[in-house]
């Protein structure tokens, strides 16, 4: 797994994808920081800024995840790569945590960077701004674990591309469709599957635990996939 991790992460800052990823990243979140919080004054919402940050992840999450499997396929390699490796889901928890990395390192650093500024102007509310953090790490691994079923699944790099920008649309927005439906139940269903209302648990402060085992198995569970679909490849 960690011959894997190493292998992925060198890939991300030989290629330009590393780069590329923090360099959006890091310039589009500091704009959106300053627009939403200091900037805004008295309409200063930290929640607004986190909420845009998760529609970001519709073109930041595809750049660090596309290439993860599909790259593999077009190339080949996946077969040696299946029978070097000690195990199919090393492989595969590799390559998530690599990418998590790239995600997670981004994130946790301009939080607490952003963070600093709201203290010096105000008096943030501390549990809410943290507790919205961490609600965004928990929709970027799922996000992340899909991108790489998805790439586990085509060896063209655009259409894994494509294929999880229109899974994160879906999930992000699925919420705002309820409101057309006139079944509660149905309405019920599609508000606990959108990613964006599973957020709002966390930015009023409170640590909702359904949505954190939420965010844990749709991870989990597309990871099982991607190992299942990336075991395939062996007998073909």
């Amino acid at each position: 797994m960690w011959a894997v991790y190493k292998r992925e992460m060198r890939s991300y800052f030989t290629s330009l994808v590393g780069y590329v990823y923090y360099a959006i990243f890091f310039l589009v979140s500091a704009f959106l920081f300053m627009q939403n919080t200091v900037q805004a004054g008295e309409n200063a919402n930290v929640s607004n800024y986190f909420t845009i940050i998760m529609y970001l992840f519709i073109i930041t999450i595809p750049l660090i995840t596309m290439k993860l499997v599909s790259e593999e396929l077009k190339l080949k390699t996946d077969q040696l790569l299946i029978t070097s490796a000690p195990s199919i889901i090393g492989v595969i928890l590799g390559k998530f945590l690599a990418a998590f990395t790239l995600f997670g390192s981004s994130f946790i650093v301009s939080s607490l960077i952003y963070y600093i500024p709201l203290t010096m102007y105000g008096t943030p509310n501390a549990a809410k701004y943290f507790a919205s953090v961490l609600a965004i790490l928990l929709c970027g691994m799922a996000f992340i674990s899909i991108g790489i079923f998805i790439s586990s699944l085509t060896e063209n790099q655009f259409i894994a591309a494509l294929g999880t920008i229109v899974v994160i649309v879906i999930l992000l927005l699925i919420g705002n469709v309820s409101q057309y439906i006139n079944s509660e139940f149905i309405r019920t269903i599609l508000s606990n599957i959108s990613f964006s209302s599973r957020y709002s648990n966390f930015a009023g402060g409170i640590l909702d635990y359904g949505s954190l085992f939420y965010f844990l198995t749709i991870s989990a569970l597309f990871l099982f996939l991607s190992t299942k679909a990336f075991e395939r490849r062996r007998w073909m």
